[in-house]
């Protein structure tokens, strides 16, 4: 069924797609205009952590909106942005305690790579302006963030458009780029980070742009415990800033106030968004260390950058409410304390002959799905596997998010399971039931096309 386009209509991503209406939501739970409940098991993507619904940020919302709506960020500052300020660098680590607001997470990768070119500009090194990335990720829709973002079918229309920018390879153990096992591999991954740098030559390289756990471009990969350690030594020998993509791990979604805490690395800056607004106003954040910060501040230097909704004082005031709900809650201890029950749920999934691994970190869940469990051979990328999943989980009022290209940025298929950090037990076990159905009618329909179950893979 395809949508029908009419003047004054929305332009959809799919014009080939019908898309249900949404009209309201309750924690975590959302109807559309049909009356059909959906239980929302990704938080609109990482978004929602606090839950649909929540009177007092529209409140907040409103009662800013009625005292001042909007602020040029390059004339005046304004008081529920110094007080956004305030309560992120009580959660962020080290000493990022220096902020840049943006309006998402694509504009928050645009200023976290025009700091680091300012940064080492200011110290009188000109030469750097390349950024390296990884393969397997994403940083944002935009040019630049796309350029640094590692995924291929995702960058094929717009390469003639990207910037030169190197990439390394993932850490990735479920399918090792080297063809190695963990943990006799010594960290060959995060290694070819130097070998990329030496390539491109370390006078030319800025920083390095990574995810903790590799969101929807590689379904929840979290890295290896190593991993950031050898990333951050790495980073410093050749004075390179680490950059933390946390646009979907930060604010508690892994248990942690922000996942790299977890490998206990401090990057040099932080990009953070969607939780930080929980779904109730467009926000987003770049945090810095002192030493970034110290650069303009010690040399009297601007930072040359300007968004029209930088430091907005309607979306400072809505992320000061999420996060007082955030800290009162507990919902960051919450996400650690759900995580080992989510887990057990989660691996019993391995029951189905597709599902070829679950991973991930507190509550941010990936499953891979493949044709051969033993080879780990994914599907055709034509079948759009993950796709087909999520129709039979949206058909029973179950929304997963469905993601492809994950073997090797073209073929593989995965699906993310996040859901608000307020849900319940009861909810849990509802949503793996009916994913578990979802898996079910999926496997019938690709009957034929799976591996026998006597090829399958022992776990």
């Amino acid at each position: 069924m395809s949508t029908t386009l009419t003047r004054g209509s929305v332009f959809p991503l799919d014009p080939a797609r019908a898309y249900p209406v949404l009209v309201r939501g309750e924690g975590c739970w959302v109807w559309d205009a049909e009356g059909k409940r959906y239980l929302d098991a990704v938080a609109g993507i990482a978004v929602v952590n606090v839950g649909h619904g929540r009177a007092r940020v529209a409140d907040a919302v409103r009662r800013q909106a009625a005292t001042l709506s909007y602020c040029i960020s390059n004339i005046f500052a304004n008081e529920p942005a110094a007080a956004l300020a305030e309560k992120l660098a009580a959660l962020t680590p080290g000493d990022l305690d220096h902020f840049q607001f943006t309006s998402g997470g694509s504009e928050a990768t645009e200023v976290a790579i025009k700091l680091a070119r300012q940064y080492h500009l200011a110290r009188g090194n000109d030469a750097k302006h390349l950024v390296i990335g990884r393969w397997q990720s994403y940083h944002g829709a935009t040019v630049a963030s796309l350029s640094v973002g590692g995924m291929p079918s995702r960058r094929a229309k717009f390469e003639p458009l990207l910037l030169d920018v190197p990439h390394a390879a993932p850490n990735y153990c479920y399918r090792c780029p080297f063809g190695k096992e963990y943990p006799s591999c010594e960290m060959a991954c995060a290694h070819d980070l130097e070998q990329v740098i030496r390539r491109a030559g370390p006078e030319r390289v800025m920083a390095f742009i990574a995810e903790p756990v590799v969101g929807s471009a590689g379904g929840a990969i979290p890295a290896r415990p190593e991993y950031f350690g050898v990333v951050r030594e790495i980073c410093d020998r050749y004075d390179i800033l680490f950059i933390a993509d946390e646009v979907i791990t930060g604010l508690g979604r892994t248990g942690r106030n922000f996942a790299i805490e977890h490998w206990g690395v401090a990057p040099d800056l932080i990009t953070m968004a969607k939780g930080l607004g929980g779904g109730y106003v467009p926000v987003g954040a770049v945090a810095m260390s002192g030493r970034v910060a110290d650069a303009f501040r010690s040399r009297g230097l601007a930072f040359d950058h300007l968004f029209t909704y930088a430091a907005n004082p309607l979306a400072a005031a809505a992320a000061c409410e999420v996060l007082d709900i955030l800290v009162e809650e507990r919902l960051v201890e919450r996400a650690a304390s759900l995580a080992d029950g989510f887990f057990a749920r989660g691996r019993r999934l391995l029951a189905h002959p597709i599902v070829g691994d679950v991973r991930g970190l507190g509550l941010l869940m990936g499953v891979e799905l493949v044709r051969d469990r033993a080879t780990k051979e994914p599907f055709p990328t034509g079948a759009k596997v993950a796709a087909l999943v999520a129709g039979e989980a949206l058909r029973r009022g179950l929304v997963i998010y469905p993601g492809s290209g994950t073997a090797d940025g073209v073929s593989g298929d995965h699906f993310l399971i996040c859901p608000p950090l307020t849900i319940e037990e009861a909810q849990l076990d509802l949503l793996f039931d009916l994913l578990d159905e979802s898996l079910l009618a999926a496997e019938g329909r690709l009957e034929g096309s799976v591996a026998p179950a006597s090829e399958h893979a022992t776990r």
